[in-house]
């Protein structure tokens, strides 16, 4: 008997290419997906039949089958750039929408429209602003968040940059800073206080906000639209 090779650990870590797809990774993969085809490196033919294949790929192999062959695929993601904080005036001080839970509570989520400030009030209640599927029609949202014996939730895509300033006062108040790799992505900025109570935003993962690829967006409509013409 052969110990030695008995005795050798065998490796049961699945490969990356194993691994099951996430909704985010085919996302990441239509987007590519959708630069090629507005480079004109993919025809409107390829373009439908490889996104028809990422919508049933299970893994991350099958996935990168459909991109291997596309300069995306393997371009290493620019360095994120810090992001500054807005320019004093730059954002009104009057809210365009508040969430106000007294003794109750409060939840902004689905397809809405963030605007530019946002007033967020837990007061023994519980607030809850889920950006992930809202849409940005500025690329600055500032989130002021404050919280007395309260509790206020906040999350947004992964692929924004977050930002926050504030403080806790026997309290917890917590911004896990994210920077995203577009310059063009919008940034949100949470300020406020928590008083015996709870303020916390971070990234929703597998969540990736659309509104940033509008222009790569414009790009493969206009090229469909010419090719449909001929």
């Amino acid at each position: 008997m052969d110990l030695q090779k008995q005795a050798q650990p065998r490796d049961t870590a699945p490969r990356v290419a194993e691994l099951r797809a996430s909704d985010a990774d085919r996302d990441r993969t239509a987007d590519i997906l959708r630069e090629g085809l507005a480079e004109g490196r993919l025809t409107a033919e390829e373009h439908a039949e490889r996104v028809e294949g990422v919508l049933h790929a299970k893994t991350v192999g099958e996935l990168e089958v459909f991109v291997r062959d596309l300069p995306a695929a393997h371009e290493r993601p620019a360095a994120p750039a810090y992001a500054p904080r807005p320019v004093p005036g730059a954002i009104p001080e009057e809210a365009d929408a508040g969430v106000v839970a007294v003794f109750s509570s409060a939840v902004r989520r689905g397809r809405w429209r963030a605007g530019r400030r946002l007033h967020a009030y837990a007061v023994f209640g519980s607030v809850e602003i889920d950006l992930s599927e809202a849409i940005f029609e500025y690329q600055q949202v500032v989130i002021k968040a404050v919280s007395v014996f309260g509790d206020v939730q906040i999350r947004v895509p992964e692929n924004v940059s977050l930002r926050g300033t504030g403080g806790g006062v026997l309290g917890n108040f917590e911004v896990s800073p994210l920077d995203s790799a577009d310059s063009r992505a919008p940034v949100v900025y949470v300020d406020g206080w928590a008083v015996l109570g709870n303020v916390e935003a971070r990234p929703r993962r597998g969540r990736l906000v659309a509104d940033i690829l509008e222009r790569v967006q414009d790009k493969v409509d206009r090229k469909l639209r010419r090719h449909l013409g001929h």
